[in-house]
């Protein structure tokens, strides 16, 4: 059954840091369908609606339909010179994207999730689904643009 959580990410310094930590460890316990956000002026804060299952419903959801279950998720290791200008790249795509829709950066992609990519280094989009935190919206999406930046770096 689907789940709804709405936070608040309120952007003054002295908040964003702790709001941050709460939302990180949100996506990482649930799995997360959908997101809408909307920004309140007057209070100056993002409002974030996040629609979700329950990580343990979900995986055992996921071994009955997909084999392919456990996806790919870099840890935080030391990454190569050429990984690094990967994730280099794709942090500097990610800061004019989320400029450009007006998102907070972690709603394009995590921290984690550009460093899984520029480890894994997929050459199409299927094969940006095996990376975690990387579904069929965030490809939709973003695929062929992190495609283009892996090529090009």
């Amino acid at each position: 059954m689907m789940k709804i959580k709405v936070l608040k990410i309120r952007i003054a310094d002295e908040f964003l840091r702790e709001d941050q930590r709460e939302i990180d460890h949100f996506l990482e316990h649930h799995e997360i369908i959908k997101t809408e956000t909307a920004f309140v002026h007057d209070e100056q804060f993002w409002s974030v609606v996040l629609y979700f299952n329950d990580i343990e419903s979900a995986v055992n959801k996921t071994i009955v339909k997909d084999s392919k279950a456990v996806k790919y998720s870099a840890d935080d290791e030391m990454l190569n010179e050429d990984e690094g200008k990967i994730l280099d790249a794709l942090k500097l795509w990610r800061s004019e994207k989320a400029r450009e829709q007006n998102l907070p950066t972690y709603f394009i992609a995590t921290n984690k999730e550009l460093v899984s990519v520029a480890k894994y280094k997929p050459a199409k989009k299927e094969e940006l689904l095996d990376i975690k935190g990387f579904g069929k919206h965030k490809i939709e999406n973003y695929g062929e643009e992190i495609l283009e930046i892996l090529e090009s770096v």
